[in-house]
Formats: structure tokens, C-alpha cells, sequence
């Protein structure tokens, strides 16, 4: 027996005795769309009468830990779209709901849920906006404005982001736990815009997105203790549109 069978045949017992194999990101077809699951666990299933693509974060694959929040939240744990690696400007609408886990794996859970966009092949970078909808109708307006987040990863996660720009990346949506929201959101250059619930004029806006990746995939994304389902993903792609200088100026309030 020459060395290479020699090598083969102990990578197969080993193979065998311990299950060291790769595993392969899981995959699932929601109608023509393919979605590749990082770090989440999730299945097409049906809800409320339709198939949806439901996702939970894989808190195996990836641990939470309540005590280094910044580091281990808003990271890669979402289901990537196929076949789109090259966003770069237009519209990404998708319908989306969300429960709690219950029992809750950590006391601050908000049914976190959103969007990732121009994620880069090797995951290393992404824009994101994702809503906390636990608190976007509550009766106390300072928790209402935490109910949207923006964040670019990896260098301006929200803790990064409350601590210098505080509000900034941040804003009030009328969402809620436990119904459809649909969330819309426009993206031009270094700003990206959300619409909630097909309302004419945007909820909250980026005016200079702060990630350096341009273009790349798009994701959809739950954190911790948040059940989520998704359905009915549009994504259309379009050339930069260059707005007209001038308009409405506003330096103070």
C-alpha cells in the first residue's frame, strides 16, 4: 500500500470513528428563491396558511453572551439569498413577523428582525437595518425611538453607534411582536431609506451609510429570542440615482 492510500484510509476511520466531516451550510428553496442558512436554524414551513422561510438564531454555532453584548450580536446569523451577490442601489421589500422565544434566552429580547445588504462573499462586511418591534408602540417615546436600527459590520454595531452618534442611527416605527410588517427599504449611494407598512413617505433614513462595501448579497436576519418568518422578497436592482442639488435646508431645530 503506496503512502497516499495509507493517508486516505486513516482520514476515513477517522472520518468514521469521530464524524469529522465539513458540514455544509444548509439550504432551502422558498418558490424560485434559495436561501443558505449562517448560523441560524430554520425551514420552509407553513404559517398562517402559506409557506414562509422561518429562521431562529443558532446559538450553538454562534454563543450570546450577555455580559460582551457588542461582540456577540448583529453579527452572521442570517439566511442569505443566492444568486444575488452584486447588490448594489435599488429596492429590497419584504414581508416579515415576529415572535419571542419563549422561555426567553436572555431578559432583553425585542423580536429583533430585518435586513442585511451588500453582504461580502467571505461575510466580512454588510449594511444592515432591522427593527425591534417589542418597542415600537409602547407608551414611553425614549424606547419608541429605539425600535429601528441601522448598523454597518463589523466597526459600527448599535452599541458602537449609541455611544458616538446617540439617536442618529436610530428611530421610532410603528411595528409590533405577532403581526406582518413590511418592511421596504430604498437604497442610493451611501444612503438607504425604510418604509414601513407601504406608508407613502419613509419612517427613518440613512443619510450616509458608514460600511465600505459597496455591493454584494442580501440576507435576512434574526438575533436572539426572536422567532422569525419571512415571505414575499422583492429585490430589484437599479443605476445610482443623482439627486438635485439644493431643496430644503435645515442646520438647527
Amino acid at each position: 500500500m503506496n503512502n497516499t492510500k495509507i493517508v486516505i484510509s486513516l482520514f476515513l476511520i477517522l472520518e468514521l470513528s469521530f464524524g469529522v466531516t465539513a458540514q455544509s451550510p444548509k439550504k432551502l428553496t422558498l418558490g424560485k428563491q434559495i436561501f443558505q442558512l449562517q448560523n441560524v436554524t430554520g425551514d420552509i414551513t407553513k404559517f398562517q396558511g402559506k409557506d414562509v422561510l422561518k429562521i431562529e438564531r443558532d446559538l450553538n454555532t454562534l454563543p450570546f453572551d450577555s455580559t460582551n453584548i457588542e461582540v456577540t450580536v448583529d453579527d452572521r446569523h442570517f439566511a442569505r439569498l443566492l444568486n444575488i451577490d452584486d447588490f448594489e442601489n435599488g429596492t429590497i421589500e419584504v414581508k416579515m413577523y415576529s415572535q419571542l422565544q419563549n422561555p426567553a434566552p436572555y431578559s432583553g429580547i425585542a423580536g429583533f428582525i430585518g435586513v442585511y445588504f451588500r453582504i461580502a462573499e467571505n461575510d466580512s462586511a454588510w449594511e444592515s437595518i432591522y427593527v425591534r418591534p417589542k418597542v415600537g408602540r409602547v407608551d414611553n417615546q425614549l424606547h419608541r425611538n429605539h425600535a429601528v436600527q441601522y448598523f454597518s459590520y463589523p466597526n459600527f454595531k448599535f452599541d458602537t453607534l449609541r455611544k458616538i452618534a446617540p439617536f442618529k442611527y436610530e428611530g421610532s416605527a410603528p411595528v409590533a411582536l405577532n403581526e406582518w410588517i413590511t418592511m421596504r427599504i430604498e437604497v442610493n449611494g451611501e444612503t438607504a431609506e425604510m418604509f414601513i407598512n407601504n406608508m407613502k413617505y419613509s419612517t427613518f433614513i440613512v443619510d450616509k451609510m458608514l460600511g465600505k462595501n459597496k455591493k454584494g448579497a442580501i440576507g435576512l436576519y434574526v438575533d436572539i429570542g426572536t422567532i422569525g418568518y419571512f415571505k414575499d422578497l422583492k429585490v430589484t436592482t437599479r443605476a445610482l440615482k443623482v439627486k438635485p442639488k439644493g431643496g430644503e435646508k435645515v442646520s438647527n431645530i
